[in-house]
């Protein structure tokens, strides 16, 4: 028994994004070594926007620097401050270079951060170690 094709009541879907209003979201800062992604999502955890330090056009090893990290952070809040984003909670993980340089960059949107969290994640007793080298 075949399965009932789902009808889209209006034609209207791509016009949402432009007029969806965000007061209130969730900023993800994931910096590592490599890269730094910045994903802005609303308080339910849908994401708005994201960008990272490869998509701002940053390539090889100055995907790792503050400034890439600087850059990816203002063009994923741009985007959000537009649809009317005015408080926003920052999370940030990871041990990369792009944390401050990411955090500097969203305070200097105007956006008002109610917290700053760090979320990175922590071994309670980690990986298994390789075994011993043996020459």
């Amino acid at each position: 028994m075949a399965k009932a094709i789902p009808r889209r009541r209006n034609g209207r879907i791509g016009l949402r994004k432009s007029t969806r209003r965000i007061p209130k979201g969730v900023i993800h800062v994931q910096a590592t070594f490599n890269n730094t992604i910045v994903t802005v999502t609303d308080i339910r955890g849908r994401v708005v926007s994201w960008a990272s330090a490869g998509t701002s056009g940053f390539k090889g090893t100055r995907r790792g620097t503050p400034f890439a990290a600087q850059t990816a952070a203002g063009n994923a809040i741009r985007t959000v401050v537009d649809q009317g984003m005015q408080r926003a909670e920052v999370m940030i993980k990871g041990p990369g270079l792009g944390r401050d340089a990411a955090l500097r960059a969203i305070r200097r949107s105007g956006i008002l951060l109610t917290f700053v969290r760090d979320v990175t994640s922590m071994p309670h007793n980690g990986c298994r170690p390789p075994k011993k080298r043996r020459v």
